[in-house]
């Protein structure tokens, strides 16, 4: 015989409504569930409640729990030898339920009991008795039904069983263990998501309530939201149709609990309703219109979202308790009355603190609904005061108000103040707990939405500290750089560019990519570019510069890989070194003819693979030719071949720009609007506009003391020739001292003297020695170590970088305005 069956229940099931045990061979019984206080007072009291013990929700709610379930006399005779006088020993509540009652048991327990309950005469009852423990003020769950019910006549009850007993066992006993699960929170009151999981892990672990028939045969109590009101009315209607018969009047249904029934159903399916409406998006200034669309006009006529000052500026959680003087800011308000009513008077986005004589300062302190049934004329005079030069009362006075606590973690995030027109019926309990469920679903969601907003501040904060900041302007070249964050979750990545100075007036420019997205990809990011500037400053060629930076890959883990295109640009020789590592081509854009191409390089294999040889390329280039480098996030769409987006790219950089940043815009309009890009981006253009050669003067110089006096003239000189005369004195001054130190500590035979104008005078002295020069601390008669010093004190900047044939040591001076 199949002793146990399940029933579906509806979405929305809410605490408080019938739960009842079904046997196919026992009927359905309605199960009673009371909650009792650390106090021993009845916090719930469910309408199965009412029914078994006679009291109703308002005489129970508060009261002591033994004065409601009163003992009753010795059983009847007659009774001691039924199918059910082996477990009708308690007398009353039995023992194990009133030490439960009282506090005295730290374990489960379940019996039988005979209750003298008034209408009802004596009512033969099982029950089921948890005590909880955690934060909150529940410590006993009563679970009790009338035995009485399961049986139809006391023959067929002989036949069908030997016994009937409460009892616990593991959910997991039983077929749809999980649904078992699942449903168990339906036999609990209202409450947060919280405490009902706090409470049903802890009756879990002590053990599912069964019904015990026989001696091997157990049922689990199964939830269910229709079968008790099926019962009801079939009772009902048993009980009219006896009326009739016997000339009586037939008893009125009581149409409260009908309506009682349909309220709760109404809230529930609400809140699932708000539940699907918000936290569609992570975006913050979507979630929190989102919430406030949701309760508008179904819930409520009016509704202001306030949130603290931390979490509008998306910054930590915020700490402490609110005051009077936390600053709230109004980030939404929906409403039904004519447009514009609200606006001057209450605009979005102002911030005020809220005196501590508010409702609004009892809600964000105590963390609990605050409700107004109306809100009077002297209320609503208290409340516009803090309003300045703006009279609220119009719209306040006579309406009922509840405010609602948006919380997480504990912590008061903001909190949200509903308003009913006057005409429309004021909020009551029931409101209250909806609106505390509707603002503890929304809370989660602005919370998860503010920690994304944080989390993506930091990391963007992050991937723009590892950025660098490059001038427009090198030297004989203009630069402009554009990164776009990826679209994915955790928009941090690991794309990057870079500009370095190089001796000769020569620029190096890189643009990389590490493989992934996240924190970890962008700080291999940061270690790598960390590498190139210092590989770069070391002057060393393109293709040495990768193959050093391939082994670094390796020694920092098996899974540093990254690709990377670096081109060192001379103007003087117009010309580009490139070197690539499994990067997308650059595109050159000819001045000549405005034609655009794919450079075609040796690819290469990303950096991090290992023992691949890199090579590099020289490729002419005229002054005007812009020169464009990106990652190939801008170019590759998921489910497209990448030559199209090389194509786009090729293209979209030929269009005519009016300046540089504008021809970056171009690019990323043009190439951006393809959809499906995911990944970063980073975009680097160089207009190469090369030097003349007439803005260049070189000399060789021997390694001659008297070649000191020979740099300052030839200098004096070059510059008067330039038109720079004004410049001449402490030009020649720092040469010297450059030539003078190469002179003395170099151990070649040779070394040059190099003047160019640009946008900046540079001069540079060149040597075969790869000693760097160091400022030395130089005491009052000292007679060496003062000519750094004095090159850092004139100079604009000033430098020293090694050469593949020794170093180069340079100084810049500013140009005089003309």
């Amino acid at each position: 015989m199949d002793r146990g069956t399940e029933r579906g229940t509806p979405p929305g099931r809410g605490a408080g409504d019938d739960v009842v045990l079904e046997h196919t061979a026992t009927g359905r019984v309605p199960l009673a569930v009371v909650l009792i206080d650390r106090d021993g007072l009845v916090s719930h009291w469910s309408r199965g409640a009412r029914r078994l013990f006679g009291a109703t929700k308002e005489e129970a709610i508060g009261q002591t729990a033994v004065d409601l379930l009163p003992v009753s006399g010795a059983l009847p005779d007659d009774e001691e030898t039924s199918p059910y006088g082996g477990f009708a020993a308690y007398d009353g509540l039995g023992p194990d339920l009133e030490s439960s009652l009282d506090g005295g048991l730290s374990y489960p327990a379940a019996g039988r009991a005979r209750l003298t309950v008034p209408e009802h005469d004596r009512v033969d009852v099982l029950w089921w008795a948890y005590p909880l423990v955690g934060p909150g003020q529940e410590r006993l769950l009563v679970l009790a039904a009338d035995a009485g019910g399961l049986r139809q006549d006391r023959s067929e009850a002989d036949r069908a069983f030997e016994r009937i007993a409460p009892g616990f066992a593991l959910h997991t006993d039983f077929p749809g263990a999980d649904e078992l699960a699942r449903r168990l929170p339906e036999i609990l009151p209202s409450m947060s998501v919280d405490e009902s999981a706090r409470i049903v892990a802890q009756v879990l672990e002590l053990g599912y309530p069964v019904l015990e028939f026989s001696q091997n045969e157990r049922v689990p109590v199964t939830p269910d939201w229709g079968i008790a009101r099926r019962a009801e009315r079939k009772a009902r209607r048993e009980r009219a149709a006896v009326a009739v018969s016997e000339g009586l009047p037939v008893p009125q249904e009581d149409e409260g609990e009908d309506l009682e029934y349909a309220a709760v159903r109404e809230r529930l399916e609400f809140l699932n309703e708000v539940s699907g409406c918000i936290g569609t998006s992570l975006d913050l200034a979507q979630t929190i219109i989102e919430v406030s669309k949701a309760v508008v006009p179904k819930f409520t006529d009016v509704a202001g979202t306030y949130l603290r000052e931390q979490v509008v500026a998306g910054e930590g959680f915020p700490d402490g308790v609110p005051d009077t003087t936390t600053m709230w800011h109004r980030v939404a308000l929906e409403h039904t009355d004519e447009p514009g009513r609200w606006d001057d008077v209450v605009p979005v986005g102002e911030a005020m603190p809220f005196p501590a004589h508010t409702p609004f300062f009892q809600c964000m302190t105590t963390g609990e609904p605050v409700l107004v049934p109306r809100i009077s004329e002297q209320m609503g005079h208290m409340i516009a005061s803090q309003f300045e030069k703006r009279d609220i009362r119009p719209l306040i006075t006579g309406r009922s108000m509840l405010v609602v606590p948006l919380k997480a973690r504990t912590v008061v995030l903001g909190f949200m103040i509903l308003l009913r027109h006057p005409e429309r019926v004021e909020f009551n309990d029931m409101d209250r707990v909806t609106g505390a469920e509707l603002a503890a679903r929304a809370g989660l969601v602005l919370d998860n939405a503010r920690m994304y907003t944080y989390q993506e501040s930091v990391a963007e904060t992050l991937q723009d500290s590892m950025l660098p900041h490059i001038p427009p302007r090198m030297a004989g070249c203009d630069i402009a750089t554009r990164y776009l964050p990826g679209t994915l979750l955790g928009r941090v990545g690991g794309d990057w560019f870079d500009s370095v100075k190089l001796p000769g007036a020569r620029t190096a420019l890189v643009v990389g990519d590490v493989m992934g997205h996240g924190l970890n990809s962008a700080a291999m990011m940061g270690q790598l570019r960390t590498a190139v500037q210092t590989m770069a400053a070391m002057d060393l060629p393109p293709a040495q510069l990768l193959r050093n930076l391939d082994d670094l890959a390796q020694r920092l883990g098996d899974s540093y890989l990254a690709t990377c295109l670096y081109v060192v640009y001379d103007p003087i020789a117009s010309e580009l070194h490139l070197a690539n590592a499994g990067h997308i081509p650059p595109v050159i854009v000819r001045a000549v003819d405005g034609r655009s191409e794919l450079l075609d390089l040796p690819t290469g294999a990303p950096i991090g693979v290992g023992g691949v040889p890199f090579e590099a390329v020289r490729v002419r280039v005229e002054p005007g030719d812009r020169l464009v480098m990106c990652t190939d996030g801008l170019v590759e769409v998921r489910g497209e071949d990448i030559g199209v987006g090389l194509a786009a790219l090729s293209e979209s950089a030929a269009h005519p720009a009016a300046s540089m940043d504008d021809a970056c815009d171009t690019i990323i309009r043009t190439l951006n609007t393809r959809g499906g890009r995911k990944d970063d981006v980073a975009l680097l253009m160089a207009r190469l506009n090369g030097i003349e050669p007439d803005d260049v003067a070189e000399w060789r110089l021997t390694l001659d003391p008297m070649e000191a006096g020979r740099a300052r003239a030839v200098v004096r000189e070059q510059l008067h020739e330039w038109g720079l005369a004004k410049l001449a004195d402490n030009a020649a001054l720092l040469a010297g001292e450059l030539v003078t130190n190469a002179v003395r500590h170099s151990r070649g035979r040779r070394a040059e003297l190099r003047l160019v104008r640009g946008d900046t005078l540079l001069c540079e002295v060149d040597d075969d020695d790869p000693t760097l020069p160091s400022l030395l601390s130089v005491g009052p008669d000292d007679e060496f170590g003062r000519g750094l010093h004095l090159v850092g004190a004139l100079a604009r900047e000033w430098g020293a970088s090694r050469t593949t044939t020794g170093k180069t040591v340079w100084f810049e001076l500013t140009l005089p305005r003309r």
